[in-house]
């Protein structure tokens, strides 16, 4: 029986995606004390624009990840819209974060690279 999930995308920096390839592109790092929500993004189109404009202006470069989520885990969040109508992510708490991870299904991936060059061998988008 496959297990149904939903796609998640995340835009990310540099050190973020560091944490994550550490953990084998298995988990996301815990959330820093300023940072009470994980945001992940309904979308891949809002993920490319926070990285290509907000993750490249803080840090050179941002990327775009893309995840599966057991459904029945992610139906505990309401989508929240938050600008314009692609504009939606879910907040989950920051003490969701380790059961959200033990919740993923396959590998974090890397799906866009936007800004400078990506030094760890990640592929650049086109």
């Amino acid at each position: 029986m496959q297990t149904e999930t939903t796609t998640l995308y995340r835009p990310t920096g540099p050190e973020e995606l560091a944490l994550v390839k550490e953990s084998g592109y298995r988990r996301w790092p815990p959330r820093l004390p300023e940072q009470p929500i994980f945001y992940p993004v309904t979308n891949e189109a809002y993920a490319i624009e926070i990285a290509s404009r907000w993750n490249v202006r803080d840090s050179r470069v941002g990327y775009v990840t893309r995840f599966e989520v057991r459904a029945d885990f992610m139906a505990r969040y309401a989508v929240q819209q938050v600008g314009a109508a692609h504009h939606t992510e879910w907040w989950v708490p920051a003490e969701d974060l380790e059961e959200l991870n033990d919740n993923l299904v396959g590998l974090i991936e890397v799906i866009g690279v936007y800004g400078a060059e990506a030094e760890d061998g990640i592929r650049r988008d086109p």
